[in-house]
């Protein structure tokens, strides 16, 4: 092997500290994305891209101590992936730790009563909720049962039942 090929491989520290950054700034990262609020992660504008780019930058040397070796490049990833893994396993299996790391849907309006300060604490603007009310072919928030802002981000509305729809079950 040349040198050249030798430092590709060659890490300048010790395998574990690079499994440990890829952790601490993994669980950083995340815990920055959920305070961030659901509308974040949810429905992406090119504001939030930049952003999200911009964190990859911020947090590169976190992760690598400044080694640009492939090696590190490969541990990392693998680190990456199996916490990836790991937390949605504990995730699914675990109501508790589901709730902090997703959150909780929220509801937006209830019975054609929006829940302004709701909107507001969510960053879920009029723009996007108007959106999400023609989406569903709705025009009028009184035409809304309830609207929930789900842990995805995505509003979702169930109308209220047409006087014809609340009989149908009777014949």
């Amino acid at each position: 092997m040349s040198d050249g090929s030798a430092s590709l491989l060659q890490l300048s520290l010790p395998w574990y500290q690079f499994v440990l950054r890829a952790v601490l700034v993994y669980f950083a990262v995340m815990v920055l994305v959920r305070i961030s609020g659901k509308r974040a992660v949810g429905q992406f504008t090119p504001f939030d891209l930049v952003l999200l780019i911009l964190i990859g930058n911020a947090v590169q040397n976190g992760l690598n101590g400044g080694d640009n070796s492939l090696s590190a490049a490969v541990i990392l990833s693998a680190t990456l992936l199996a916490l990836n893994y790991g937390v949605a396993f504990v995730s699914a299996r675990y109501p508790r730790i589901r709730k902090v790391v997703e959150g909780e849907p929220v509801i937006l309006v209830h019975d054609g009563h929006v829940h302004r300060d709701v909107l507001k604490r969510e960053l879920v603007s009029r723009a996007d909720f108007d959106k999400a009310m023609r989406e569903a072919g709705l025009s009028d928030v009184d035409e809304i049962h309830q609207a929930v802002l789900e842990t995805n981000g995505h509003i979702t509305i169930i109308p209220k039942p047409s006087p014809g729809q609340q009989k149908s079950g009777a014949h």
